[in-house]
């Protein structure tokens, strides 16, 4: 049978820990009182035979005698637990609250275990009371106001669905068709004859809502025309995100117009009905809806797990005192607010409602599986073939290195040819894969470590890379390029001409792009199409806004750029024709290929530092403008490097060392102070956080020195090292392999500095943006 303390560390919601009551704490008072009551072996000169008492019978016999004689009375009782009203206008302005404190009667009020026990457990129950409460507050509120836009998005649809019945019937019908008023309380009758099925991928146009006594936003005095006609859009302003190209284009353009006439147009407010907005909109408020819901649910199995954490510390308690003080306080604890309150039951029951018939047709059942999406049991299967998929990639990585030292692949006769043929291949699949085990690696930490990870990057949990899924396609990535590897090398020591065999790489990257981009819903496609959404959404930075997943992927690629080096190199060896004429230095000596060498080497950064520009524009906080110097730092240490290895001299050595020491030490500083949290001055641990995830302190002192060590590989750049060229090859592909490895392990830290950051924030539902608001008087 599993313990409750480990089972309420697993269910437990991670953002609210500190809300939860601290039952390991209650756990160790127990014992406490335990010991303390624990009688003490002292000599006796009355002693019997064995050392025992002679007058413990006696005593034993009392005690009973006493107990039968109780029998059949009403205990009186030992506890009182007593309420009062806390906070309130007098105190802060802060909500009113119920605080309970416990006084001890009887033989318990000499007993200074119990005292503090029961000291403890009021201050938990009214933390726990406190919490509630707030959370209750803030969800109602953000019912209400739910309630409102989506009586706003019924107004609006009903308007537009009116406008496209009078273009239809002509002039002459116009006038038949009018508004009645209705009340706000009125809006949970208002009947729709079709709604937009709750689907992400929906891009339908948005179905008219048909619907009688349908009333504009604002009272029918103030939205009226001067024909008598409401106006709706003209006191209301539709506030779409810029999160596409498009939107953000207008969205400057507009906000430059704004500023240099100072004049907005009259009347604007019109243009902001129409179809396209109204359907983001509705997207927008299910999405609310969506995470009020689980808001919701989340405050019920917070009460649940508290409630049950009470009853099973008191029954301790009894035990170890001999009494019976559960009873009286455990009703207390039912009396208290998060359990007796109904609001959250009610509220979702009044989103189920709305939900199912505003957005899913009247379909409860379609209702429930967005609003309780299905986990996926993890199924042993994966297991299973990440065992065969790493056994067959060990075979034939062996199989591989005893053909090619049979071959005498390496030989210098040789080793020039395949080197430029299969190394780039080589190195790109091998360095995707060492960053898809890191990645598992992390999942796998970020899950034993109870880190919400879907929480802080919005996945889906139904759909979201578990990190079995991740070993499993690391490895069969693998296996099928060392297969790859050995079919070549077979068919080259067969004398079969490399002109005839050099198309095989070509094949296996042909066949990853078809696997990667392949619409059918086969090998994770919805993990394939997020990472090419995120991928595009990194390309056309600043248009796009920008999300923790984003900027955490363009994180990963600037660890990526020999990857992006090799895929220039093979790209122009199979688009000039060089793997028929082996002519290896024509990509090298061309002029655009050489300068595609720096645009290559400066794009992450330049993504990633206008991903920077684009949150300071959203969000006004100048530490991304700080952020994005240290993008624009690397980018020239990154183009003073590649200017040395082509042009190696003095000058250049000195403004090599100069920009990579300024843009290692700018970096070194964003990793432990910005992204990892570390060298807190007012820490109560040295040189990190006051919240630690994992136990170990010396861990993070560690991890501290080999960021700092990994982040000088650069200084081989420096020294280089005429080692020959395979050596060199395998020098560089080292490197690269240890900048993933530096990223692998910087991507722990970074997420648990944000997951800490939601615990401190009490942060566990996303906070999705409303449509609708009132348009400023002017």
């Amino acid at each position: 049978m599993v313990k409750f303390s480990k089972e309420l560390e697993a269910q437990l919601i991670p953002e609210w820990k500190d809300a939860f009551v601290n039952y390991w704490q209650l756990k160790k008072n127990v014992k406490k009182i335990k010991l303390a009551r624990k009688p003490k072996h002292v000599p006796d000169s009355n002693c019997g035979f064995f050392g025992r008492p002679v007058i413990d019978p006696v005593r034993i016999l009392v005690g009973k005698v006493s107990e039968w004689a109780n029998n059949g009375r009403d205990k009186p009782e030992i506890i009182q637990v007593k309420s009062k009203i806390s906070g309130g206008e007098e105190e802060d302005g802060e909500d009113e609250f119920q605080l309970y404190e416990t006084e001890l009667v009887q033989l318990f009020s000499e007993e200074d275990e119990v005292r503090v026990f029961f000291e403890k457990l009021d201050d938990e129950l009214n933390k726990v009371n406190r919490f509630f409460k707030t959370k209750e507050d803030e969800f109602v509120e953000r019912g209400e106001l739910l309630n409102k836009q989506l009586q706003i998005l019924v107004d609006l649809k009903g308007v537009l669905s009116d406008r496209r019945r009078k273009n239809l019937a002509g002039k002459g019908g116009a006038a038949a068709s009018g508004f009645v008023s209705r009340s706000d309380s009125d809006f949970s009758d208002c009947r729709s004859e079709h709604c937009e099925s709750p689907s992400d991928s929906q891009t339908d146009d948005a179905v008219s809502v048909e619907k009688r006594g349908v009333n504009s936003v604002n009272s029918p005095r103030r939205s009226k025309s001067r024909k008598g006609k409401p106006n709706t859009a003209a006191a209301m302003r539709i506030d779409i995100p810029a999160t596409t190209p498009a939107r953000t284009i207008a969205a400057v353009t507009s906000m430059l117009w704004e500023d240099l006439v100072n004049n907005p147009k009259k009347g604007g407010g019109g243009d902001d009905v129409n179809r396209k907005k109204i359907q983001c909109a509705e997207k927008m408020i299910r999405g609310a809806f969506v995470e009020l819901y689980r808001g919701l649910g989340l405050l019920k199995t917070y009460s649940s797990l508290n409630m049950i954490a009470f009853t099973k510390i008191l029954k301790k308690f009894d035990k170890v005192s001999n009494q019976q003080a559960s009873a009286s306080y455990l009703n207390v604890v039912k009396r208290s607010d998060f359990i007796s309150s109904n609001k959250v039951v009610k509220l979702m029951d009044e989103v189920e409602t709305l939900f199912t018939q505003h957005f899913a047709n009247n379909e409860r059942k379609k209702a429930m599986k967005f609003l309780r999406p299905t986990h996926h049991k993890e199924s042993h299967m994966v297991t299973f073939f990440v065992g065969i998929s790493t056994g067959s990639f060990v075979t034939l990585f062996i199989l591989y290195a005893i053909l090619a030292h049979l071959s005498r692949m390496f030989s210098p006769a040789t080793k020039q040819a395949y080197m430029e043929t299969i190394y780039p291949v080589f190195s790109i699949f091998a360095l995707l894969s060492l960053h898809l085990f890191m990645y598992g690696c992390n999942l796998f930490m970020w899950k034993s470590t109870r880190i919400n990870y879907n929480f802080i990057f919005e996945f889906q949990p139904s759909n979201a890379l578990k990190y079995r899924d991740a070993f499993l396609i690391c490895t069969s990535l693998m296996t099928a390029v060392f297969g790859a590897m050995v079919i070549h090398l077979i068919l080259l020591s067969k004398g079969i001409f490399s002109r005839q065999v050099d198309f095989i790489p070509g094949i296996l990257l042909l066949c990853s792009v078809l696997i990667l981009i392949c619409p059918l819903n086969i090998f994770y496609r919805p993990t394939r199409y997020c990472f090419l959404r995120v991928i595009r959404n990194i390309v056309c930075s600043p248009f796009y806004k920008v999300l923790m997943v984003d900027f955490f992927m363009a994180d990963q690629l600037t660890s990526q750029i020999p990857l992006l080096r090799h895929m220039e190199s093979i790209a122009c060896y199979f688009i000039s024709g060089s793997f028929k004429t082996h002519r290896y230095q024509t990509c090298k000596s061309g002029k655009l290929y050489g300068e595609l060498a720096y645009v290559i080497s400066f794009a992450p950064y330049f993504w990633r530092a206008m991903q920077c520009a684009r949150r300071w524009f959203d969000e006004g906080n100048p530490d991304h403008l700080a952020n994005l110097g240290k993008y624009v730092s690397a980018m020239v240490a990154a183009g003073a490097r590649l200017t040395y290895t082509r042009q190696p001299s003095q000058l250049w050595m000195v403004i090599v060392i100069v920009t990579s020491l300024v843009a290692t030490v700018y970096q070194l500083y964003w990793d432990f102070v910005k992204d990892w949290g570390f060298f807190d001055r007012k820490s109560k641990n040295l040189f990190l956080r006051d919240d630690l995830v994992l136990k170990n302190k010396g861990i993070y002192y560690v991890s501290i020195a080999l960021n700092f060590v990994l982040r000088l590989v650069w200084v081989e750049t420096v020294i280089g090292l005429n080692i020959g060229m395979l050596k060199t090859r395998m020098l560089e592909f080292f490197l690269a392999s240890l900048e993933v490895i530096r990223r692998g392990h910087w991507n722990y830290y970074r997420l648990e500095n944000e997951h800490l950051n939601n615990v401190g924030k009490f942060r566990a539902v996303k906070t999705v943006p409303l449509p609708f608001r009132e348009m400023d008087s002017d």
